[in-house]
């Protein structure tokens, strides 16, 4: 393998991938590949996940940042590197520096959160706070290499950043060599492309399916317009996944070797990380959930044996309470119902009465009087329940209705 960085642009091939394993063996860890009998119902044939969750640092980020920085020349490693991420490229980064000694500052946005931020800096990181958005915290980041003279460690855009994700291929086909099916999440595009040059070359007849959330998905239109197209302003709870341009490099080696990229909703993402929490017993990020969230969607699309790669669990408590409730909410586990009753002794009671009659689990309960929209007589009663399902939530409201209440929404 070739790594001065003036050779960025090179193919890459397996051999660069063979080497890449070569270097990270015990650095990376050959993450668990584990068989889910709930999803393997639902497609009809094995489901296995690939759980880089489980990786150091939490993410598959480590394998691509590692070679990276591994393959620097002397004078390179000796003016430090810097990267700039929301998360989990700036801790594969920060880790892999201080394994190879080598100086690391990460540029990570404001509003970046604290449990990722903590993480970097344990990892070894100079970590500077810039920015609210993940392009401001790029542009500080690359003016600091340009001062400095620091290596920018690019997060998904270099050859030696995909062979390192490749490795994840190359461990896929040693676990499980019957699989027919590879579905992996797509952001700017180095794991998929990585996975896509080692298995391609070895099995070529097994197909590689990227996900791309609906509301960052610049892949689709960059592979029809047969050339990288920028998305504006991309949005999703996926920030693994949020990238609003595809690397160059990664989209040569996607659009020639990847068969299909398919896009997920939110309310999928939300399901798909549920269903790993509850019935796989994994803590996984939303982006690392698409591939999940993508055999929720059509589960007869996927010839198996299957494996989903579950890139990452660095997930933000916040942001999994926030998640966990949307994706109960759309598997009619959760209902929020807002109606209006008689503002007299008892009347809250009756309410909860017929409810409870019904069996739903009230979780909150919000209750207002004031209101310009309100009668003299009438207050205005919010409640958060906790439900059994679609049909579960349909009795609930039927219930409500045939005991007088005006279910608003």
């Amino acid at each position: 393998m070739s790594y001065s960085t003036a050779d960025s642009l090179r193919p890459v091939t397996l051999d660069d991938v063979r080497g890449a394993q070569k270097m990270l063996s015990g650095v990376a860890r050959v993450t668990a590949m584990e068989g889910s009998r709930h999803l393997s119902q639902m497609v009809g044939a094995p489901v296995h996940l690939k759980c880089e969750n489980l990786q150091r640092t939490g993410s598959f980020k480590l394998r691509g940042a590692y070679v990276r920085i591994a393959g620097l020349l002397p004078e390179e490693r000796a003016a430090g590197v810097v990267a700039a991420s929301a998360g989990n490229h700036a801790q594969g980064v920060a880790l892999a520096s201080s394994l190879l000694g080598v100086r690391s500052t990460v540029f990570m946005p404001k509003g970046a959160p604290l449990p990722k931020v903590s993480a970097t800096r344990d990892y070894g990181a100079e970590v500077r706070l810039h920015g609210q958005v993940v392009d401001e915290t790029l542009a500080a980041a690359q003016e600091y290499a340009a001062e400095t003279g620091a290596v920018f460690i690019h997060p998904f855009d270099h050859p030696d950043i995909i062979a390192g994700q490749g490795t994840v291929g190359l461990e896929i086909l040693e676990q499980c060599p019957e699989a027919r099916t590879i579905v992996v999440g797509i952001g700017g595009g180095g794991l998929a492309a990585g996975i896509a040059v080692a298995v391609k070359a070895l099995r070529p007849d097994l197909r590689i399916v990227g996900v791309q959330a609906e509301g960052a998905a610049a892949y689709p239109p960059s592979l029809a317009a047969k050339r990288p197209v920028t998305v504006e302003n991309p949005a999703t709870m996926a920030d693994g996944i949020k990238v609003g341009r595809p690397g160059d490099v990664p989209f040569g080696i996607v659009g020639e070797l990847v068969d299909e990229v398919r896009t997920v909703s939110e309310d999928e993402l939300s399901a798909a990380l549920l269903l790993c929490l509850e019935r796989a017993k994994l803590v996984v990020e939303p982006a690392g959930a698409s591939p999940v969230a993508a055999l929720l969607s059509e589960p007869g699309a996927f010839e198996g044996p299957v494996v989903a790669v579950l890139s990452g669990g660095n997930v933000d408590p916040v942001l999994m309470e926030r998640v966990l409730r949307h994706g109960m909410a759309a598997q009619g586990r959760h209902l929020a119902v807002r109606l209006r009753l008689t503002d007299r002794p008892g009347a809250l009671a009756t309410l909860l009465g017929v409810l409870s009659v019904v069996d739903a689990n009230v979780l909150d309960v919000s209750h207002v009087r004031t209101n310009p929209r309100l009668g003299l007589t009438e207050a205005e009663v919010e409640l958060h329940l906790e439900t059994k399902g679609p049909a579960h939530c349909a009795e609930v409201g039927q219930a409500l209705r045939e005991a007088g209440y005006t279910v608003m929404n």
